[in-house]
């Protein structure tokens, strides 16, 4: 069974370059706002995903790898949709196995704080009431330039060729 299914919502996100800050997973606030200048992808993804949220970040890893030296032209935010799961050993252990440490910031906090968040990117989140260890969320990758607009929304299913491709048009605008 998927537990993460993307979910194109209707209506784009409100606050992409909120003022509302975010906790990462070290303990420091982050704000969007901080990567002005780079190209920034956003995903909403959890640790114990058996499946989409793994390949979200393995892809996501690939296109770095397929930057090259571009990478630095990027930030790759991950938003924690499942507060109780996502702890910072839980998000360290996580980004370890998945060759990201250092390369995604991932951001957590409690119900209320991710909820804004969520809310703002019109992002669903929901535990599933017959496995509670999974959460149905939308499984999307927001492409941001560097100026803070949304431009682009890619689907679980990218390539990591679309990302290479794009970020530098993302970091140049």
């Amino acid at each position: 069974m998927c537990c993460c299914t993307a979910r194109p919502e209707r209506r784009s996100p409100r606050a992409p370059a909120s003022r509302r800050p975010a906790t990462g997973s070290t303990g420091h606030s982050r704000f969007l706002s901080q990567y002005r200048g780079k190209a920034v992808l956003v995903t909403f993804l959890y640790t114990n995903c058996p499946d989409i949220c793994p390949l979200i970040t393995s892809n996501l890893r690939v296109a770095l790898n397929l930057l090259g030296r571009r990478a630095s032209d990027v930030q790759i935010i991950a938003v924690s949709v499942d507060p109780r799961g996502d702890t910072p050993a839980a998000v360290a252990h996580f980004l370890a196995a998945h060759q990201m440490t250092g390369r995604m910031q991932y951001l957590i906090g409690s119900a209320s704080q991710l909820g804004q968040t969520w809310s703002a990117w019109g992002v669903g989140a929901t535990r599933e009431a017959d496995q509670p260890q999974l959460v149905a969320h939308s499984a999307l990758v927001y492409g941001i330039t560097a100026g803070g607009r949304v431009k682009t929304i890619y689907p679980d299913s990218f390539e990591p060729g679309q990302i290479a491709h794009d970020v530098p048009k993302l970091a140049a605008e």
